[in-house]
């Protein structure tokens, strides 16, 4: 089977631009991989920093999905620990009702910012909110699947999720080996964060391992998140990354800033001695020309056993990021919108939806 490719944005900030301008690119270039033939558009949960306008992937779905016709839309993903499961399965089954086969629902333990935002999103700051992620989880898919235990307080809301019947499909997003183990045991679909860390091959075989078949899969399911940019030369797209070297390099550091122009970023890196050719220290990135950015892709999800690749890219140029998913589009020979046969549309969704069982 082809290798399903896939879009993550996290709505990148320009310097000298805007939250609310990036948040317009994001909805132009979904529009684009919608186009493009892109297997599905998940947007990021990042909280209190000037590079991301993306604290609220609830909100961006419904936008995206009412703007494109058969892309499959989601979060990638909503940070469970900030919430209240019974809320997360409301907003998500809305979106289901509305846009029936298209929504995803991909969930996170981590917290998308640092402790002090933490402490900010909480309802109750008197103390530290308590680490329970998987009864969170439990609960959450409990109400989709309505299989609350019997006498379970809140069990009632299940039948009242106001999307049904439809369903967002739920994604479990990691980048440690626990989150594998979860995913495995709740049957449910898997997506690595490798742009996070590049060293989780080893994590995505322990879920195929461990994967508990029949109750919502029947065979494991695994995406990879992959850092990639494309441009016509090897020497252009060297060029475009410094961007984004230069902030997470800063970021690292503590030290948060917007995308910084390539000028900019080129001089800083020289500044340190970092060769402009070079790679971000421990993270994997593809960059280059678009026949060696497939390349570079296939061989991480190959090194996954992955059947989906996630490509998150981040220009300070928002004409240069839509060039870079035109051309891996384009290398890997996407079927276009008006390319397929009448009906393809929706048996692409529906396709997707059913692999994921009474989630579609």
């Amino acid at each position: 089977m082809a290798l399903r490719v896939s879009v993550l944005d996290q709505s990148p900030i320009a310097e000298g631009s805007t939250g609310a301008q990036a948040l317009r690119n994001t909805i132009d270039l979904a529009r684009l991989a919608d186009r493009l033939g892109y297997h599905r558009y998940w947007v990021a949960e990042h909280h209190g920093g000037p590079m991301l306008a993306s604290p609220g992937p609830e909100v961006l779905i419904g936008p995206i999905a009412a703007a494109t016709e058969r892309i499959r839309v989601g979060s990638g993903g909503v940070m469970l620990p900030h919430y209240s499961p019974l809320k997360v399965a409301e907003s998500f089954s809305m979106l289901a009702g509305l846009f029936p086969g298209r929504i995803d629902l991909g969930i996170g333990r981590a917290p998308g910012s640092d402790g002090h935002a933490m402490l900010a999103l909480q309802r109750d700051r008197r103390q530290a909110a308590p680490d329970d992620f998987p009864q969170q989880l439990a609960e959450l898919l409990g109400y989709f699947d309505d299989d609350l235990p019997h006498g379970h307080p809140f069990s009632r809301y299940a039948k009242w999720l106001p999307g049904r019947p439809h369903l967002p499909a739920p994604w479990l997003l990691g980048s440690s080996p626990q989150s594998a183990l979860w995913a495995a045991e709740l049957g449910i679909p898997y997506a690595f964060a490798d742009f996070i860390n590049s060293r989780g091959a080893e994590n995505a075989q322990a879920y195929r391992d461990r994967f508990q078949s029949g109750r919502r899969l029947e065979a494991p399911q695994v995406a990879i998140g992959v850092w990639a940019l494309a441009a016509d030369s090897e020497e252009e797209a060297r060029l475009l990354s410094t961007s984004a070297r230069m902030a997470m390099t800063l970021l690292r550091q503590g030290r948060l800033i917007e995308v910084p122009p390539v000028e900019k970023a080129v001089r800083f890196l020289e500044s340190r001695g970092t060769p402009l050719d070079g790679r971000p220290r421990g993270r994997r990135t593809i960059v280059g020309t678009p026949a060696s950015v497939r390349a570079g892709i296939e061989e991480a999800a190959a090194e996954y056993g992955a059947e989906e690749a996630i490509v998150v890219t981040i220009t300070h140029d928002h004409e240069a990021r839509r060039r870079s998913y035109e051309l891996i589009a384009e290398a890997f020979e996407l079927e276009r919108a008006g390319d397929a046969p009448a009906g393809g549309a929706t048996a692409a969704s529906g396709g997707a939806a059913s692999a994921v069982g009474a989630h579609g």
